[in-house]
Protein backbone atom coordinates (compact mmCIF):
# COMPACT_ATOMS: atom_id res chain seq x y z
CA UNK A 1 0.00 0.00 0.00
CA UNK A 2 2.90 2.50 0.78
CA UNK A 3 4.12 1.59 -2.43
CA UNK A 4 1.21 2.30 -4.21
CA UNK A 5 0.97 5.66 -2.29
CA UNK A 6 4.84 6.83 -3.00
CA UNK A 7 3.98 5.84 -6.71
CA UNK A 8 1.22 7.68 -7.01
CA UNK A 9 2.63 10.89 -5.63
CA UNK A 10 6.01 10.28 -7.75
CA UNK A 11 3.68 10.57 -10.67
CA UNK A 12 1.58 13.67 -9.36
CA UNK A 13 4.84 15.74 -8.89
CA UNK A 14 6.30 14.61 -12.49
CA UNK A 15 2.37 15.35 -14.01
CA UNK A 16 2.76 18.35 -11.73
CA UNK A 17 6.26 19.57 -13.43
CA UNK A 18 5.02 19.10 -17.31
CA UNK A 19 2.26 20.55 -16.81
CA UNK A 20 3.46 23.52 -15.60
CA UNK A 21 6.43 23.78 -17.94
CA UNK A 22 3.50 23.69 -21.02
CA UNK A 23 1.56 26.40 -19.32
CA UNK A 24 4.56 28.41 -18.96
CA UNK A 25 4.87 28.15 -22.62
CA UNK A 26 2.32 29.09 -23.95
CA UNK A 27 2.80 32.84 -23.75
CA UNK A 28 6.28 32.09 -23.97
CA UNK A 29 8.39 33.85 -26.78
CA UNK A 30 8.26 31.15 -29.55
CA UNK A 31 11.67 32.30 -31.35
CA UNK A 32 13.86 32.08 -28.10
CA UNK A 33 12.77 27.63 -27.98
CA UNK A 34 12.20 25.29 -25.21
CA UNK A 35 13.82 22.76 -23.19
CA UNK A 36 11.89 20.07 -20.81
CA UNK A 37 14.37 17.58 -19.19
CA UNK A 38 12.71 14.38 -17.28
CA UNK A 39 16.30 12.59 -16.99
CA UNK A 40 16.24 9.60 -18.04
CA UNK A 41 12.95 9.28 -19.78
CA UNK A 42 12.64 12.48 -21.73
CA UNK A 43 14.62 15.08 -23.43
CA UNK A 44 13.23 17.71 -25.16
CA UNK A 45 14.59 20.67 -26.94
CA UNK A 46 13.76 22.94 -29.72
CA UNK A 47 14.96 25.92 -31.85
CA UNK A 48 12.44 27.51 -33.83
CA UNK A 49 14.58 30.08 -34.62
CA UNK A 50 16.94 27.62 -36.42
CA UNK A 51 14.49 24.99 -37.36
CA UNK A 52 15.81 22.77 -34.96
CA UNK A 53 13.69 20.02 -32.92
CA UNK A 54 15.19 17.14 -30.60
CA UNK A 55 13.49 14.50 -28.84
CA UNK A 56 15.19 12.20 -26.92
CA UNK A 57 14.49 9.17 -24.60
CA UNK A 58 16.10 6.67 -22.18
CA UNK A 59 19.50 8.42 -22.64
CA UNK A 60 20.74 7.87 -25.94
CA UNK A 61 18.55 4.70 -27.49
CA UNK A 62 15.76 6.51 -28.65
CA UNK A 63 16.08 9.63 -30.27
CA UNK A 64 13.68 11.86 -33.35
CA UNK A 65 15.56 15.32 -34.57
CA UNK A 66 14.45 17.50 -36.95
CA UNK A 67 17.12 19.88 -38.25
CA UNK A 68 15.91 22.10 -40.99
CA UNK A 69 15.42 19.81 -44.29
CA UNK A 70 16.78 16.89 -42.58
CA UNK A 71 14.78 14.16 -40.00
CA UNK A 72 16.71 11.95 -38.33
CA UNK A 73 14.98 8.49 -36.36
CA UNK A 74 17.19 6.30 -34.20
CA UNK A 75 16.74 2.84 -31.67
CA UNK A 76 20.16 2.85 -31.13
CA UNK A 77 21.47 0.50 -31.48
CA UNK A 78 19.12 -1.37 -34.07
CA UNK A 79 18.03 1.44 -36.40
CA UNK A 80 19.04 4.73 -37.34
CA UNK A 81 17.86 6.64 -40.33
CA UNK A 82 17.90 10.17 -42.03
CA UNK A 83 15.68 11.24 -44.32
CA UNK A 84 15.68 14.74 -46.03
CA UNK A 85 12.32 15.06 -48.23
CA UNK A 86 13.25 18.25 -49.86
CA UNK A 87 16.16 16.35 -52.11
CA UNK A 88 13.49 12.63 -51.36
CA UNK A 89 16.71 11.17 -50.15
CA UNK A 90 16.91 8.52 -47.23
CA UNK A 91 19.61 6.23 -45.64
CA UNK A 92 19.32 3.76 -42.88
CA UNK A 93 21.30 1.66 -40.55
CA UNK A 94 19.77 -1.56 -39.27
CA UNK A 95 22.23 -3.01 -36.73
CA UNK A 96 25.57 -1.14 -37.93
CA UNK A 97 27.19 -2.37 -39.96
CA UNK A 98 25.54 -5.17 -40.52
CA UNK A 99 22.80 -3.68 -42.92
CA UNK A 100 22.14 -0.96 -44.66
CA UNK A 101 19.48 0.97 -47.01
CA UNK A 102 20.04 3.91 -49.11
CA UNK A 103 17.13 5.78 -51.75
CA UNK A 104 17.48 8.72 -53.84
CA UNK A 105 15.21 9.70 -56.80
CA UNK A 106 17.27 7.40 -58.93
CA UNK A 107 18.76 4.73 -56.70
CA UNK A 108 17.61 2.19 -54.14
CA UNK A 109 19.82 0.31 -52.76
CA UNK A 110 20.04 -2.08 -50.27
CA UNK A 111 22.62 -4.62 -48.75
CA UNK A 112 22.98 -6.72 -45.43
CA UNK A 113 27.10 -7.90 -44.67
CA UNK A 114 27.85 -6.75 -48.35
CA UNK A 115 26.84 -10.55 -49.29
CA UNK A 116 23.21 -9.82 -50.01
CA UNK A 117 22.09 -6.94 -52.09
CA UNK A 118 19.18 -5.63 -53.60
CA UNK A 119 19.76 -2.55 -56.05
CA UNK A 120 17.17 -0.66 -58.13
CA UNK A 121 18.12 1.93 -60.92
CA UNK A 122 16.39 4.49 -63.31
CA UNK A 123 13.64 4.61 -60.45
CA UNK A 124 12.48 7.92 -62.01
CA UNK A 125 12.13 6.00 -65.66
CA UNK A 126 9.98 2.69 -65.29
CA UNK A 127 10.51 1.59 -68.89
CA UNK A 128 14.54 1.92 -67.99
CA UNK A 129 14.59 0.96 -65.16
CA UNK A 130 16.85 -1.78 -63.87
CA UNK A 131 17.50 -4.30 -60.76
CA UNK A 132 19.66 -6.73 -59.85
CA UNK A 133 20.18 -8.91 -56.39
CA UNK A 134 22.47 -10.95 -54.66
CA UNK A 135 22.81 -13.51 -52.11
CA UNK A 136 26.45 -13.91 -52.24
CA UNK A 137 27.29 -16.88 -53.51
CA UNK A 138 24.04 -18.80 -53.71
CA UNK A 139 21.97 -16.17 -55.85
CA UNK A 140 22.64 -13.70 -58.04
CA UNK A 141 20.15 -11.66 -60.87
CA UNK A 142 20.40 -8.38 -63.20
CA UNK A 143 20.33 -7.31 -66.25
CA UNK A 144 23.45 -6.29 -68.44
CA UNK A 145 22.92 -3.72 -71.31
CA UNK A 146 24.55 -5.43 -73.60
CA UNK A 147 23.87 -9.22 -73.11
CA UNK A 148 20.52 -9.42 -71.33
CA UNK A 149 19.16 -10.45 -68.08
CA UNK A 150 20.93 -12.97 -66.12
CA UNK A 151 20.40 -15.49 -62.89
CA UNK A 152 22.91 -17.47 -60.54
CA UNK A 153 22.12 -20.16 -58.97
CA UNK A 154 25.34 -21.70 -56.95
CA UNK A 155 26.24 -24.36 -57.28
CA UNK A 156 23.87 -25.66 -59.75
CA UNK A 157 23.59 -23.25 -62.88
CA UNK A 158 24.50 -20.17 -63.46
CA UNK A 159 24.91 -16.94 -66.06
CA UNK A 160 26.29 -13.95 -64.69
CA UNK A 161 27.71 -10.74 -67.24
CA UNK A 162 29.70 -7.68 -67.02
CA UNK A 163 30.32 -8.06 -63.37
CA UNK A 164 32.91 -9.48 -60.78
CA UNK A 165 36.04 -8.36 -63.31
CA UNK A 166 34.93 -10.33 -66.25
CA UNK A 167 32.40 -10.13 -69.44
CA UNK A 168 30.64 -13.40 -68.77
CA UNK A 169 30.87 -16.06 -66.04
CA UNK A 170 28.97 -19.80 -67.32
CA UNK A 171 29.18 -22.83 -64.65
CA UNK A 172 27.14 -25.79 -64.47
CA UNK A 173 27.15 -28.04 -61.18
CA UNK A 174 30.39 -25.87 -60.00
CA UNK A 175 33.34 -26.87 -59.85
CA UNK A 176 32.67 -29.52 -62.43
CA UNK A 177 32.31 -27.01 -65.43
CA UNK A 178 33.15 -23.69 -65.79
CA UNK A 179 33.44 -20.95 -69.00
CA UNK A 180 34.62 -17.05 -68.27
CA UNK A 181 35.08 -14.49 -71.10
CA UNK A 182 36.81 -11.09 -71.07
CA UNK A 183 38.33 -9.44 -73.95
CA UNK A 184 37.32 -11.90 -76.38
CA UNK A 185 39.70 -14.59 -73.95
CA UNK A 186 37.34 -17.35 -73.12
CA UNK A 187 38.56 -19.93 -70.36
CA UNK A 188 37.20 -23.28 -69.60
CA UNK A 189 37.48 -24.82 -66.01
CA UNK A 190 36.97 -28.42 -65.62
CA UNK A 191 37.05 -29.59 -61.69
CA UNK A 192 38.38 -26.11 -61.09
CA UNK A 193 41.05 -25.03 -60.24
CA UNK A 194 42.81 -28.52 -61.78
CA UNK A 195 41.94 -28.64 -65.04
CA UNK A 196 41.69 -25.67 -67.62
CA UNK A 197 41.73 -24.35 -70.87
CA UNK A 198 42.32 -20.71 -73.23
CA UNK A 199 41.35 -19.71 -76.46
CA UNK A 200 40.88 -16.51 -78.44
CA UNK A 201 42.03 -14.97 -81.59
CA UNK A 202 45.28 -15.96 -81.61
CA UNK A 203 45.29 -16.98 -78.22
CA UNK A 204 45.30 -20.84 -76.49
CA UNK A 205 46.42 -22.74 -73.18
CA UNK A 206 46.02 -25.08 -71.10
CA UNK A 207 46.95 -26.11 -67.14
CA UNK A 208 46.99 -29.67 -65.12
CA UNK A 209 46.90 -27.42 -61.89
CA UNK A 210 49.60 -27.77 -59.89
CA UNK A 211 51.61 -29.69 -62.09
CA UNK A 212 51.98 -27.76 -65.42
CA UNK A 213 50.00 -25.10 -67.68
CA UNK A 214 51.04 -22.63 -70.20
CA UNK A 215 49.05 -20.25 -72.60
CA UNK A 216 50.03 -17.58 -75.25
CA UNK A 217 48.60 -14.94 -77.89
CA UNK A 218 50.49 -14.20 -80.90
CA UNK A 219 52.69 -11.18 -80.01
CA UNK A 220 51.26 -10.18 -76.46
CA UNK A 221 52.15 -12.80 -74.09
CA UNK A 222 53.64 -16.53 -73.66
CA UNK A 223 53.80 -17.85 -70.38
CA UNK A 224 53.96 -21.34 -68.42
CA UNK A 225 54.63 -22.64 -65.20
CA UNK A 226 55.27 -25.72 -63.59
CA UNK A 227 55.08 -27.52 -59.83
CA UNK A 228 53.45 -23.95 -59.10
CA UNK A 229 54.74 -22.03 -57.22
CA UNK A 230 58.83 -23.64 -58.15
CA UNK A 231 59.05 -22.84 -61.38
CA UNK A 232 57.15 -20.14 -63.55
CA UNK A 233 58.61 -18.26 -66.88
CA UNK A 234 56.57 -15.59 -68.59
CA UNK A 235 56.97 -12.97 -71.04
CA UNK A 236 53.91 -10.24 -71.65
CA UNK A 237 53.42 -6.88 -72.96
CA UNK A 238 54.94 -7.85 -76.24
CA UNK A 239 52.80 -5.38 -78.22
CA UNK A 240 54.16 -2.41 -76.61
CA UNK A 241 57.37 0.16 -75.50
CA UNK A 242 58.19 -1.84 -72.71
CA UNK A 243 57.83 -6.09 -72.91
CA UNK A 244 58.88 -7.28 -70.35
CA UNK A 245 60.42 -11.06 -69.68
CA UNK A 246 60.59 -13.05 -65.73
CA UNK A 247 61.52 -15.87 -65.19
CA UNK A 248 61.22 -17.57 -60.93
CA UNK A 249 62.64 -20.96 -59.54
CA UNK A 250 61.46 -20.40 -56.03
CA UNK A 251 63.11 -19.63 -53.55
CA UNK A 252 66.31 -19.68 -55.21
CA UNK A 253 66.18 -17.54 -57.93
CA UNK A 254 63.91 -14.68 -59.63
CA UNK A 255 64.59 -12.14 -62.80
CA UNK A 256 62.84 -9.64 -64.46
CA UNK A 257 63.97 -7.46 -67.79
CA UNK A 258 61.90 -4.76 -69.22
CA UNK A 259 63.25 -1.79 -70.75
CA UNK A 260 61.87 0.24 -67.71
CA UNK A 261 62.70 -2.19 -64.98
CA UNK A 262 65.52 -4.65 -63.84
CA UNK A 263 65.33 -7.12 -61.26
CA UNK A 264 67.15 -10.06 -59.32
CA UNK A 265 66.08 -12.17 -56.22
CA UNK A 266 68.64 -14.73 -54.20
CA UNK A 267 67.14 -17.24 -52.00
CA UNK A 268 64.39 -15.27 -51.47
CA UNK A 269 63.57 -12.92 -49.21
CA UNK A 270 67.26 -12.48 -48.22
CA UNK A 271 68.90 -10.91 -51.27
CA UNK A 272 67.70 -8.95 -54.19
CA UNK A 273 67.62 -5.73 -56.34
CA UNK A 274 65.35 -3.79 -58.45
CA UNK A 275 66.64 -1.09 -60.79
CA UNK A 276 63.28 0.74 -61.60
CA UNK A 277 64.44 2.52 -64.58
CA UNK A 278 61.25 4.74 -65.61
CA UNK A 279 61.07 6.11 -62.17
CA UNK A 280 65.00 6.63 -61.53
CA UNK A 281 65.15 4.46 -58.34
CA UNK A 282 67.37 1.62 -57.62
CA UNK A 283 66.23 -1.01 -54.49
CA UNK A 284 68.59 -3.64 -52.50
CA UNK A 285 66.78 -5.96 -50.36
CA UNK A 286 68.42 -7.85 -47.63
CA UNK A 287 65.68 -9.22 -46.39
CA UNK A 288 62.46 -8.18 -47.84
CA UNK A 289 60.63 -6.55 -46.64
CA UNK A 290 61.95 -5.68 -43.14
CA UNK A 291 65.80 -4.62 -44.63
CA UNK A 292 66.11 -2.78 -47.32
CA UNK A 293 67.28 0.68 -48.79
CA UNK A 294 65.97 2.53 -51.76
CA UNK A 295 67.45 5.42 -53.33
CA UNK A 296 66.15 7.50 -56.12
CA UNK A 297 65.34 11.01 -57.45
CA UNK A 298 61.97 10.83 -55.85
CA UNK A 299 62.03 8.35 -53.39
CA UNK A 300 64.87 7.37 -50.62
CA UNK A 301 63.91 4.34 -48.03
CA UNK A 302 66.36 2.91 -45.36
CA UNK A 303 64.50 0.25 -43.73
CA UNK A 304 65.71 -2.45 -40.73
CA UNK A 305 63.01 -3.24 -39.00
CA UNK A 306 61.70 -3.77 -36.49
CA UNK A 307 64.29 -1.30 -35.11
CA UNK A 308 63.69 1.94 -37.37
CA UNK A 309 62.65 2.65 -41.07
CA UNK A 310 62.32 5.60 -42.96
CA UNK A 311 60.61 6.61 -46.38
CA UNK A 312 61.41 10.13 -47.90
CA UNK A 313 59.36 11.24 -51.23
CA UNK A 314 58.86 14.41 -52.87
CA UNK A 315 56.18 15.29 -50.73
CA UNK A 316 56.00 12.92 -47.70
CA UNK A 317 57.75 11.12 -45.17
CA UNK A 318 57.00 7.90 -43.12
CA UNK A 319 59.30 6.81 -40.60
CA UNK A 320 58.95 4.22 -37.70
CA UNK A 321 60.57 3.44 -35.00
CA UNK A 322 60.63 0.29 -33.08
CA UNK A 323 58.18 -1.26 -34.96
CA UNK A 324 55.19 -1.33 -34.25
CA UNK A 325 55.85 1.21 -31.43
CA UNK A 326 55.37 4.53 -33.21
CA UNK A 327 54.79 5.50 -36.06
CA UNK A 328 54.97 8.79 -37.81
CA UNK A 329 54.21 10.27 -41.18
CA UNK A 330 54.03 14.14 -42.54
CA UNK A 331 52.33 15.41 -46.43
CA UNK A 332 53.40 18.62 -47.40
CA UNK A 333 53.01 20.36 -50.66
CA UNK A 334 52.12 23.78 -51.82
CA UNK A 335 48.26 23.37 -50.51
CA UNK A 336 47.71 20.77 -48.02
CA UNK A 337 50.12 19.23 -45.02
CA UNK A 338 49.45 16.24 -42.53
CA UNK A 339 51.14 15.45 -39.67
CA UNK A 340 50.39 11.66 -38.41
CA UNK A 341 51.75 10.20 -35.20
CA UNK A 342 50.74 6.30 -34.05
CA UNK A 343 51.73 4.43 -31.34
CA UNK A 344 50.83 0.76 -31.37
CA UNK A 345 49.03 1.68 -34.57
CA UNK A 346 45.80 2.71 -32.63
CA UNK A 347 46.91 3.02 -28.95
CA UNK A 348 47.31 6.79 -29.54
CA UNK A 349 47.32 8.97 -32.64
CA UNK A 350 46.96 12.25 -33.43
CA UNK A 351 46.33 13.96 -36.93
CA UNK A 352 47.26 17.76 -37.80
CA UNK A 353 45.80 18.50 -41.27
CA UNK A 354 46.16 22.43 -42.70
CA UNK A 355 44.62 23.68 -46.05
CA UNK A 356 47.21 26.37 -46.95
CA UNK A 357 44.45 28.32 -49.62
CA UNK A 358 42.28 29.41 -46.92
CA UNK A 359 44.33 28.87 -43.71
CA UNK A 360 41.69 25.76 -42.37
CA UNK A 361 42.99 23.57 -39.80
CA UNK A 362 41.52 19.98 -38.87
CA UNK A 363 42.38 17.94 -35.70
CA UNK A 364 42.21 14.42 -34.19
CA UNK A 365 43.46 13.32 -31.13
CA UNK A 366 42.53 9.74 -29.41
CA UNK A 367 43.76 7.41 -26.91
CA UNK A 368 42.41 4.24 -27.43
CA UNK A 369 39.89 3.44 -24.91
CA UNK A 370 40.03 6.70 -23.47
CA UNK A 371 39.11 9.59 -25.42
CA UNK A 372 38.81 11.46 -28.96
CA UNK A 373 39.64 14.95 -29.65
CA UNK A 374 38.81 16.71 -32.49
CA UNK A 375 38.83 20.00 -34.34
CA UNK A 376 36.91 20.57 -37.61
CA UNK A 377 37.91 23.37 -40.50
CA UNK A 378 35.18 25.34 -38.60
CA UNK A 379 36.89 25.82 -35.66
CA UNK A 380 34.87 24.22 -33.62
CA UNK A 381 36.37 21.03 -30.85
CA UNK A 382 34.33 18.17 -29.23
CA UNK A 383 35.89 15.66 -26.37
CA UNK A 384 34.28 12.32 -25.67
CA UNK A 385 34.51 9.82 -23.32
CA UNK A 386 35.07 6.77 -22.93
CA UNK A 387 36.19 5.94 -26.57
CA UNK A 388 36.13 2.00 -27.11
CA UNK A 389 35.83 1.76 -30.81
CA UNK A 390 36.19 4.99 -32.46
CA UNK A 391 40.08 5.25 -32.17
CA UNK A 392 40.41 2.27 -34.34
CA UNK A 393 37.11 2.61 -36.51
CA UNK A 394 36.76 6.34 -37.59
CA UNK A 395 33.01 5.56 -39.17
CA UNK A 396 30.10 7.87 -39.37
CA UNK A 397 28.47 4.62 -38.60
CA UNK A 398 29.91 4.25 -35.70
CA UNK A 399 29.83 7.56 -34.59
CA UNK A 400 25.68 7.74 -35.20
CA UNK A 401 24.47 4.09 -33.81
CA UNK A 402 26.90 3.33 -31.33
CA UNK A 403 29.42 6.26 -30.01
CA UNK A 404 25.88 7.74 -27.91
CA UNK A 405 25.26 4.85 -26.07
CA UNK A 406 28.70 4.66 -24.12
CA UNK A 407 30.20 8.48 -24.23
CA UNK A 408 29.83 9.17 -20.51
CA UNK A 409 30.99 12.24 -21.54
CA UNK A 410 30.94 14.75 -24.02
CA UNK A 411 32.12 18.60 -24.86
CA UNK A 412 31.72 20.71 -27.57
CA UNK A 413 32.96 24.41 -27.86
CA UNK A 414 34.17 26.97 -30.19
CA UNK A 415 37.26 29.55 -30.29
CA UNK A 416 34.10 32.45 -29.70
CA UNK A 417 33.42 30.72 -26.22
CA UNK A 418 30.02 28.73 -27.05
CA UNK A 419 29.88 25.44 -25.15
CA UNK A 420 27.97 22.70 -24.54
CA UNK A 421 28.42 19.62 -21.80
CA UNK A 422 26.92 16.57 -21.27
CA UNK A 423 27.47 14.17 -18.67
CA UNK A 424 25.55 10.84 -18.03
CA UNK A 425 23.29 11.58 -21.30
CA UNK A 426 22.24 14.96 -20.01
CA UNK A 427 21.98 14.10 -16.34
CA UNK A 428 24.09 17.59 -15.74
CA UNK A 429 24.40 19.52 -19.09
CA UNK A 430 25.68 23.03 -19.31
CA UNK A 431 25.45 25.28 -22.96
CA UNK A 432 26.81 28.83 -23.59
CA UNK A 433 25.75 30.81 -26.24
CA UNK A 434 26.46 33.66 -26.45
CA UNK A 435 25.35 35.79 -23.62
CA UNK A 436 23.45 33.12 -22.60
CA UNK A 437 24.01 30.34 -19.97
CA UNK A 438 22.20 27.18 -18.85
CA UNK A 439 22.72 24.21 -16.95
CA UNK A 440 21.42 21.98 -15.18
CA UNK A 441 21.74 18.81 -12.52
CA UNK A 442 18.56 16.97 -12.34
CA UNK A 443 16.38 17.05 -10.47
CA UNK A 444 18.33 19.45 -8.28
CA UNK A 445 18.92 22.23 -9.74
CA UNK A 446 18.15 24.28 -13.28
CA UNK A 447 19.76 28.32 -14.00
CA UNK A 448 19.12 29.79 -17.24
CA UNK A 449 20.21 33.36 -17.80
CA UNK A 450 21.00 35.93 -20.55
CA UNK A 451 21.42 39.87 -20.92
CA UNK A 452 17.65 39.97 -19.43
CA UNK A 453 16.62 37.52 -17.48
CA UNK A 454 17.81 34.81 -15.29
CA UNK A 455 15.68 32.03 -13.69
CA UNK A 456 16.29 29.01 -11.22
CA UNK A 457 14.52 26.07 -10.40
CA UNK A 458 15.36 23.80 -7.57
CA UNK A 459 13.93 19.80 -7.81
CA UNK A 460 12.00 20.86 -11.21
CA UNK A 461 10.16 23.72 -10.17
CA UNK A 462 9.18 23.20 -6.82
CA UNK A 463 10.84 26.41 -6.04
CA UNK A 464 11.45 29.25 -8.44
CA UNK A 465 12.47 31.97 -8.97
CA UNK A 466 13.25 34.72 -11.24
CA UNK A 467 14.39 38.29 -12.33
CA UNK A 468 14.10 40.02 -15.32
CA UNK A 469 14.94 43.93 -15.53
CA UNK A 470 14.40 44.63 -11.78
CA UNK A 471 11.26 42.13 -11.27
CA UNK A 472 11.58 39.80 -9.03
CA UNK A 473 9.14 36.50 -8.77
CA UNK A 474 9.36 33.57 -6.15
CA UNK A 475 6.83 30.56 -6.89
CA UNK A 476 6.04 26.99 -5.10
CA UNK A 477 4.82 24.18 -5.98
CA UNK A 478 4.93 24.50 -9.42
CA UNK A 479 2.21 27.02 -9.35
CA UNK A 480 1.53 29.62 -12.27
CA UNK A 481 1.73 32.50 -9.95
CA UNK A 482 3.73 33.60 -7.02
CA UNK A 483 5.28 36.55 -4.63
CA UNK A 484 6.07 39.51 -6.75
CA UNK A 485 8.17 42.65 -6.07
CA UNK A 486 10.53 45.42 -7.63
CA UNK A 487 7.56 45.84 -9.71
CA UNK A 488 3.43 46.06 -10.41
CA UNK A 489 1.92 43.01 -11.27
CA UNK A 490 0.97 44.18 -14.67
CA UNK A 491 4.54 44.14 -15.63
CA UNK A 492 5.52 41.16 -14.14
CA UNK A 493 2.85 39.67 -16.84
CA UNK A 494 4.48 41.39 -19.25
CA UNK A 495 7.76 40.58 -18.02
CA UNK A 496 7.32 37.38 -17.63
CA UNK A 497 5.68 36.99 -21.05
CA UNK A 498 9.82 37.12 -22.66
CA UNK A 499 11.40 34.80 -20.91
CA UNK A 500 12.45 32.72 -23.16
CA UNK A 501 11.50 28.47 -23.25
CA UNK A 502 14.75 27.52 -23.35
CA UNK A 503 14.31 27.14 -19.05
CA UNK A 504 11.39 24.64 -19.55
Amino acid sequence: MRITISAIAVFLIILSSVTASVAEGEDANAEAGTIFTLWPLLDYRDSPKDGFRNISMLGPFFKFQHNKEDHDTAVRPLFYQTTNRHNGTSSADYLYPLASRDVSPEVATFQFLKLVQSNSYRKDEPEQQEKDAMFFPFYISGKSEKYGPYTSVFPFYGDIYERFWRDEYHYVLFPLYGRTAKKGTTTRNYLYPFFSTVEGEGEKGFQFWPLYGQASKEGAYCKRFALWPIFSAESSRLNTDNPTHKVALLPFYAATNSPQKVSRSYLWPFFGYTDDIARDQHEIDYFWPFWLTVRGSTRNVTSVLPFYSVDRGRESLKRWYMWPLLKREEISSSSYSQHLDRVLFFLYTDSRETWAKDGSERQRTALWPLFVYKKDTRGVMSLSVPAPVEPIFDRDGIEKNWAPLWRIYQQRWNETGDSAVSFIWNLYWHEVRNESLAYELFPFIQFQSDSKMSDLKLLKGLIRYRSSNGTKNLSLLWLPFGFNWGSTAADVEAEASAIPRSTQ
